[in-house]
């Protein structure tokens, strides 16, 4: 079999190739026994008639075969011409040849093969009964049965019953037939059996698929215990490595935060230090504040890093956009921009609220320092692949072509009069793709810039 078939196929081919193994070796079985019972009775018939025989044949003062008629077979199939059943008594000479005979009428004008009939196997065993097959008066197939008796002085005397086996083979043939339709009928009903067991008997794995898929969609903590004995284990090992998975991730997230208060204070000295404005002054203040930035830029991304390595995390987008739009809207009143939602789809974000809320706000705030008099985010999912997909428009002087591939770049600012760091749209590039989605910058239909996201959707 194939490495990569799938279980049921795997189960499914092996039990119908061996279903049909077993049906073809006991059909055989059965068509084998059916003949050689048919056979058998037909034998049965045959060593009567030899019975019969025995006791109506004797041999006269001259040697000839003689037949008490009285004693003879009174089948009436015996005394009609070619009937398909005959028998033959015949004396035998000292070379063990036939010397006279007398037969049944059915015989008529057969030129009887006796050479075909075992005479010499006979003759040297009396009362041993031979059997055999020859061609007959009508050249149908005959089985015989032959047998030599001793009569008179010891004379050999060879008894011979056949009969036509045309009606046993057919009653074979038609019992091969059936017999083959009903395994026909078998096979099919053991398909069918076997398909609907191999999919009832998988159907716990594909329900840990679907709980898994929404564990990972962030619609379910765990598997439920309610599995067949054979699949439990299974399940209780991934509950086990889900939960670990979280408190790997929660102890990610601790060593972090110790990191990021450890380093404060040590940059803060520095930077209270450097207050002067002499030439080194200036230069550690400088290094220092980019320092203090890398740091901040790096925490955060090993922050989101292990947010988005958690199975489960689910987050609806209408809120922190709410959110964002509200608090945006108060800060920038006084520049006269309307900042609000556009079209926003009831969809959930397959991650953490605050990675959302980080590259939503970053866009949100640089779209608002170059905006002229609106900013709209809009949210929908994108029929092609099924990601949430998210733009920030601004009606904004917008970038050229070369502007937006410098734009994500950590530390490029393409205004240095601006406040910032350079690092905000780099951050939201980094967290996009460590949730294994994009961020694209192009034109907005305003005519400014649009920023796009393209998230995993729960």
């Amino acid at each position: 079999m194939g490495r990569n078939w799938s279980l049921a196929r795997r189960l499914f081919v092996g039990a119908a190739v061996w279903s049909l193994i077993m049906l073809i070796v006991t059909g055989s079985i059965l068509t084998v026994l059916n003949q050689s019972q048919t056979v058998r009775l037909l034998q049965a018939e045959l060593d009567a008639t030899l019975t019969t025989l025995t006791r109506a044949a004797d041999v006269s003062e001259s040697g000839e075969v003689t037949l008490f008629r009285n004693f003879a077979p009174t089948d009436e199939r015996f005394t009609r011409p070619l009937s398909g059943r005959y028998w033959l008594v015949a004396r035998l000479n000292e070379n063990g040849q036939v010397a006279s005979y007398q037969n049944s009428n059915s015989v008529w004008d057969w030129s009887v093969p006796w050479s075909n009939l075992q005479l010499t196997e006979a003759s040297e065993n009396p009362g041993q009964i031979y059997y055999g097959d020859t061609l007959g008066p009508d050249r149908e197939r005959l089985h015989y049965a032959a047998k030599s008796v001793l009569l008179g002085q010891d004379i050999p005397v060879l008894l011979i019953a056949a009969a036509d086996r045309s009606p046993t083979d057919r009653i074979t043939q038609q019992f091969l037939i059936t017999l083959t339709l009903a395994m026909i009928v078998l096979a099919v009903g053991l398909i069918i059996a076997m398909l609907i067991q191999v999919r009832i008997g998988l159907k716990p794995l594909g329900r840990i698929e679907k709980h898994l898929s929404e564990i990972r969609a962030g619609s379910r903590e765990k598997l439920s215990e309610d599995y067949p004995q054979e699949i439990a284990p299974l399940a209780v090992e991934l509950n086990k490595l889900i939960e670990h998975n979280r408190k790997v991730v929660e102890r990610a997230r601790t060593h972090v935060g110790n990191l990021a208060h450890a380093l404060k204070t040590p940059i803060a000295v520095l930077m209270n230090e450097a207050r002067g404005d002499d030439p080194l002054a200036v230069l550690v203040r400088r290094q220092t504040e980019n320092m203090s930035s890398n740091v901040n830029h790096y925490l955060k991304r090993a922050q989101a890093a292990a947010r988005a390595q958690t199975l489960g995390a689910r987050t609806p987008i209408a809120g922190p956009i709410d959110d964002l739009t509200r608090l945006l809207q108060r800060l920038f009143t006084e520049k006269g921009l309307s900042v609000a939602p556009g079209r926003v789809d009831e969809l959930s974000f397959r991650g953490e609220r605050q990675d959302l809320e980080e590259m939503l706000g970053n866009l949100l705030e640089n779209a608002c320092k170059w905006a002229k008099t609106k900013v709209r985010v809009s949210a929908m999912r994108d029929d092609e692949d099924g990601l949430l997909l998210i733009h920030v428009d601004d009606d904004g002087p917008g970038l050229t072509e070369d502007e937006r591939k410098q734009a994500v770049e950590r530390g490029v600012r393409l205004d240095e009069t601006a406040p910032g760091t350079g690092l905000g749209l780099s951050i939201v590039k980094d967290l996009a793709e460590m949730y294994s989605g994009r961020f694209e910058l192009s034109e907005s239909p305003w005519g400014g810039l649009r920023a796009t996201l393209k998230l995993p959707a729960a």
